[in-house]
């Protein structure tokens, strides 16, 4: 009875099959790791969230100023509430 079992797998698909996945999940998890490793060393540095909130409050009051939307004296003003 337990034969028949042990056949199987010895010498059909189930051995090698079994071994076939887990070699090739072994491979995947290992390239996953190294992107991984590769993008948290420094692959990517890219500010994802854009300017910080000053930066970019900064930069729209040059451009109104640029515009002619206000003036020297209250740019300079609303420069230094900023900085």
């Amino acid at each position: 009875m337990w034969h028949g079992m042990a056949g199987w797998w010895d010498n059909g698909w189930g051995g090698g099959l079994a071994f076939g996945v887990a070699h090739l999940l072994w491979w995947v998890a290992l390239i996953v790791a190294v992107v991984l490793i590769v993008r948290w060393l420094g692959g990517d540095r890219r500010n994802r969230h854009g300017p910080a909130p000053q930066d970019r409050a900064l930069s729209i009051l040059k451009e109104r100023y640029a515009r002619g939307e206000i003036d020297k004296a209250e740019f300079d003003t609303k420069r230094r509430d900023l900085e």
